[in-house]
């Protein structure tokens, strides 16, 4: 009895030496939200402690911490009242004159359509294989701050986990065309499906989910587009009049909320893509597609589950509201990536980019340097300081 109180003693005293046992940072994820934790988030919440002990030895520059971090959130965490006010002021971004050159882009009717505009500009810049994860992250940076500084917008720029929706993306919270969604699905069109890049698997050509034609529910129901078609997927839009594409062309928004395409979203794909890519060349080359293998990646599978017109489109993707929760969730499957071995891998890139290389989106953002994108903790000079949820 004496033994075993002495020893008992000695933890007590040693816990007492030891001071309070430090909290681990949480994300604090809603207990309540319509959707079970899936692999991905899992591996997500696993990995905080690995990029906590980094951010310790690196701390950002800015003084951007976990703790004082934004909070992106995926779509269906979000409560409906903030959906609604991001999806009002996309809208509102809609409303206010552009920026962009107007003798170059007529086609750009509003403040919206200059990221458009930008996108389609430069389009292989943003997509070379240095570029595609930085200058990706700082478009989406861009737009997150027009929406809150130009329209009022009081949350952040929320994410789309696609294993949420892949089942069944036309009934999901994203796509099921009520007022707290991003819009419904197009009317019926008949089209012969979408060639899929010269992948194979899981089809060569992506079948018709039965949709294609205008959104007709939601908040962007009576949406215009303009700029485009540069990529032209479904056959009954009519041409840009410039052939550039950056004309005035008015038309309603299209989607065909494709189940097929959504098939290669599910949650073992992205949590393989994560945990088997050694290099970030190889995280980017799967997440494309692999050629070698015919597989399509969940990058198109994602594109194309929005599909239509801008959204199927490699050039005015943008003009469909969607792309933004897309790359937002392409943005997040890089952070996870880089927190599984932080201090090997919060330093790479794809591609061999100079040291002195920048990214520069023109009238969208100021330029900035590539290896100064590569964290959201203090990147691009301090003004990165988010995470995901």
């Amino acid at each position: 009895m004496f033994i075993r109180t002495y020893f008992l003693f000695l933890s007590v005293l040693n816990i007492v030496r030891s001071g309070p046992v430090e909290k681990k940072f949480s994300l604090n994820r809603r207990s309540d939200g319509p959707y079970p934790l899936d692999e991905v988030d899992k591996l997500q919440d696993a990995s905080l402690a690995k990029f906590e002990a980094y951010l310790a030895k690196h701390p950002s520059k800015s003084g951007c911490t976990l703790e004082t971090a934004i909070k992106r959130l995926e779509w269906s965490d979000m409560p409906e009242a903030q959906r609604k006010e991001y999806t009002k002021a996309v809208l509102c971004l809609q409303s206010k004159p552009p920026k962009s050159p107007r003798d170059k882009y007529p086609g750009a009717l509003n403040r919206y359509d200059d990221f458009v505009a930008t996108h389609e500009t430069l389009a292989f810049e943003l997509h070379s294989t240095e570029h595609l994860f930085p200058a990706h992250r700082l478009f989406i940076w861009a737009y997150e701050k027009a929406l809150r500084e130009e329209c009022g917008y009081t949350g952040y720029q929320p994410y789309w986990n696609w294993a949420r929706t892949a089942d069944d993306p036309i009934n999901s919270p994203l796509f099921n065309g009520n007022d707290s969604s991003m819009g419904g699905n197009g009317a019926p069109s008949v089209y012969p499906g979408i060639p899929a890049m010269g992948f194979s698997k899981p089809y060569d050509m992506i079948p018709s989910a039965g949709g294609g034609g205008c959104v007709t529910t939601g908040p962007f129901k009576n949406m215009t587009v303009s700029l485009g078609p540069l990529g032209k997927i479904v056959s009954n839009i009519p041409d840009n009049p410039q052939a550039d594409g950056f004309g005035s062309n008015p038309r309603c928004l299209r989607r065909d909320v494709n189940k097929y395409a959504a098939a290669v979203t599910t949650a073992n794909y992205t949590y393989a893509l994560i945990t088997q890519a050694k290099t970030a060349d190889d995280l980017e080359n799967v997440m494309l597609g692999t050629p070698a293998k015919n597989d399509w990646g969940v990058h198109m599978g994602g594109h194309y589950t929005i599909g239509g017109d801008p959204g199927g489109d490699f050039f005015s993707s943008p003009g469909d509201p969607v792309f933004y929760l897309h790359h937002g969730m392409i943005d997040r499957i890089w952070w996870i990536w880089q927190m599984q071995d932080p201090d090997n891998r919060m330093n790479v890139l794809p591609g061999n980019a100079p040291l002195n290389d920048t990214v520069d989106l023109k009238w969208t953002a100021k330029p900035v340097m590539t290896w100064d994108m590569l964290t959201n903790i203090g990147g691009n000079n301090g003004s990165f300081c988010y995470i995901y949820v």
